[in-house]
């Protein structure tokens, strides 16, 4: 999340709007969802007599914009508003709904007028899949913007140098309830065998947030005749684009191949350990991201949350995880496979929960820092008093700042 004393702006180059907000990232709650709002500065003098609109739009892109085919873009807009700001259809105050624009309309003054947009239940987050090493732009993404732009009236022409838009992000954090610790089984019978073959494997928790180590719990009971040569555990993520076709991708975020085996009659209880990170798919084309602001890194997409009600097809790209293990069994007319798959969420934590870490660790930062400096201090006064005590504490006799 962006800082809350941060104000984002842009104008456009012919200075004639310009966009203020407070805030890029909203949460989408599932039951509720941040509202957009901000302020639009306009210069009266260079509109000339036009109006000034602001619209907030999802687009879903499947395709680069300079890759256009007879003038059709390769980009659908699964959602757009507009809203006439200048000259204002309302009061001013009236349209006031936060502090952070009551404080940029006093501090821009009455050329500044406020904007509101509510998002509607059914729009999906941002998020986009990762384009290969050689590949220029992203293929396929979720977006959001702010467009301020000025013109004769909201169908007329609007030139590029009067218009101006500004990325935002619709995110997800994990709720409060993780819910159950998930786990899956299943058994095996084999051909020449009186006796089966059990998997069982489970999680510790049924949501992780990202960078967080997930420890997956294997239980194998081999009452067959038959071997398992290795076990392979993988976190898949499965990215589902729903908006225009059935696409599916399907990649293994993090990967693990023990090379355990168990002999028949044998059995196995084991913890794998696996963190699923960007950093370790970065040259992977396919892979889910979250929405990326410019300047700023990304990590692996969050787990899509959908309200009950809304339609899976309009909500452009839905991403899962699940947590996949494998036995590979030894046969003497080639290798067979054993396997279970448990799904889990991947998401962040909420914001308030990382704010109060943080200023936890200021504290510890300060406080320490603080016990320092006293230190020091008390020891420079005992080396002028009793120039031979620090021989004995072992206290220092000099400390350089660098």
């Amino acid at each position: 999340m962006s800082s809350k004393n941060v104000i984002f702006k842009k104008m456009s180059k012919d200075k004639s709007v310009g966009v203020y907000m407070g805030k890029r990232d909203f949460v989408d709650r599932v039951d509720s969802i941040d509202p957009v709002d901000g302020v639009i500065l306009v210069d009266p003098e260079i509109l000339q007599g036009r109006k000034a609109f602001v619209t907030l739009s999802c687009i879903f892109r499947y395709g680069r914009d300079d890759a256009d085919v007879m003038g059709i873009a390769f980009r659908r807009e699964i959602y757009m508003s507009t809203r006439q700001v200048y000259p204002p259809l309302q009061d001013r105050e009236q349209g006031v709904h936060t502090k952070t624009q009551g404080k940029l309309l006093r501090k821009l003054g009455e050329n500044a007028f406020p904007f509101f947009f509510e998002f509607p239940d059914n729009l999906p987050c941002s998020v986009g899949l990762q384009p290969g090493p050689n590949d220029a732009g992203k293929y396929c993404a979720v977006e959001f913007e702010v467009r301020s732009f000025s013109a004769e009236s909201q169908v007329a022409k609007v030139r590029k140098r009067s218009t101006v838009s500004l990325v935002i992000r619709k995110v997800q954090y994990a709720s409060e309830t993780g819910g159950d610790a998930p786990l899956a089984k299943t058994t095996r019978d084999f051909v020449m065998s009186d006796k089966p073959l059990h998997l069982e494997a489970s999680l510790d928790k049924g949501t992780y947030y990202h960078g967080e180590p997930i420890s997956v719990n294997v239980n194998v009971t081999n009452s067959s005749n038959k071997t398992v040569k290795n076990i392979i555990v993988s976190v898949d993520q499965v990215a589902n684009v729903v908006l225009y076709s059935n696409d599916s991708y399907v990649k293994a975020v993090a990967l693990e191949e023990s090379g355990d085996s168990v002999s028949a009659g044998a059995s196995l209880q084991k913890k794998y350990t696996l963190v699923p990170l960007l950093s370790h798919n970065r040259q992977r084309n396919g892979v889910a991201l979250d929405g990326k602001l410019k300047h700023e890194d990304t990590n692996l997409a969050s787990t899509t949350m959908i309200k009950e009600g809304v339609l899976k097809e309009v909500m452009g790209i839905l991403v899962s995880y699940r947590v996949m293990v494998k036995l590979i069994i030894g046969g003497m007319m080639g290798s067979s496979e054993v396997g279970v798959e448990i799904p889990f969420q991947l998401m962040h934590p909420k914001p308030d929960l990382g704010v109060f870490c943080s200023k936890s660790i200021c504290v510890c930062v300060f406080v320490g820092v603080l016990l320092e400096n006293i230190i020091i201090k008390i020891t420079q006064y005992i080396k002028i008093i009793f120039p031979f005590i620090p021989v004995f504490l072992h206290l220092p006799h000099e400390v350089t700042e660098r």
